[in-house]
């Protein structure tokens, strides 16, 4: 699928909007870089308003020339399994989403993250320019989770998760938690949040001095993750890009 992207005067484009668009890194990320001295243009060192021609300069990111196609934009969902860390590369050697996608050809960063023990969908693309609008503070899409805790929730603990929290000190957006089912010694819960702050879900029902068993992931906005095997990925269909692109 080919990108949309609108080139400035004379087929050149922002060298930190070129930057983002290949997908390595958000373009507020690509301006600090490029303020730091540590993007060059041809081999010279580049300043915030330089621009580049994609198709004949060459523009090298912490001495790395990129390589990824910046017209050529590919969209996918995967399964994300408990003990994969949503990460390109881990230090200390653990399974990463990366590891997932190696038979994509064209090379695709995770938007947002999944902590390693929960499990679900996962968008991946190398669309720097969407992954920096679906994971900036200000948007708020829906995110749907299937949650099962230890033992029952109680009626009081119900509502008060349906109702603004504080967590690490910020008050959350109140999220839509409502009971699916009842297991012997499990509950299945329905979750629905916008922000999806660091382990927003389970700081949560800390709160009411409930845990986690399983956590996962089964929609965002209107990209669901359907009968996608655990562990395996598809391409967006048309109409969920269009729908992402959109928001």
């Amino acid at each position: 699928m080919k990108g949309s992207i609108v080139l400035e005067e004379k087929g050149r484009i922002r060298v930190q909007k070129y930057i983002s668009e290949c997908g390595i890194m958000s373009r507020r990320a690509a301006e600090k870089e490029i303020e730091a001295g540590h993007v060059k243009i041809n081999g010279v060192v580049a300043n915030l308003g330089a621009t580049c021609d994609p198709y004949n300069d060459k523009v090298e990111v912490n001495g790395k020339a990129l390589k990824t196609s910046f017209d050529e934009k590919v969209y996918v969902a995967i399964y994300k399994p408990r003990g994969f860390v949503t990460t390109m590369k881990d230090q200390d050697g653990r399974k990463t989403v990366c590891d997932l996608v190696k038979d994509v050809k064209t090379r695709i960063y995770p938007v947002g993250r999944l902590d390693m023990v929960s499990e679900g969908l996962l968008i991946m693309t190398n669309d720097g320019e969407l992954t920096n609008k679906l994971t900036h503070p200000s948007h708020e899409i829906e995110k749907l989770y299937h949650v099962t805790i230890k033992g029952f929730i109680k009626d009081d603990d119900l509502r008060t998760l349906n109702e603004s929290m504080v967590i690490d000190g910020y008050e959350i957006q109140p999220a839509t938690v409502e009971v699916i089912k009842r297991l012997e010694d499990r509950t299945v819960l329905r979750f629905i949040i916008h922000e999806g702050r660091n382990r927003q879900i389970r700081k949560m029902l800390e709160q009411v001095g409930l845990e986690a068993a399983r956590l996962k992931r089964v929609a965002i906005g209107e990209v669901n993750l359907g009968r996608l095997d655990i562990g395996k990925w598809r391409y967006l269909t048309e109409k969920e890009i269009a729908y992402l692109q959109k928001l």
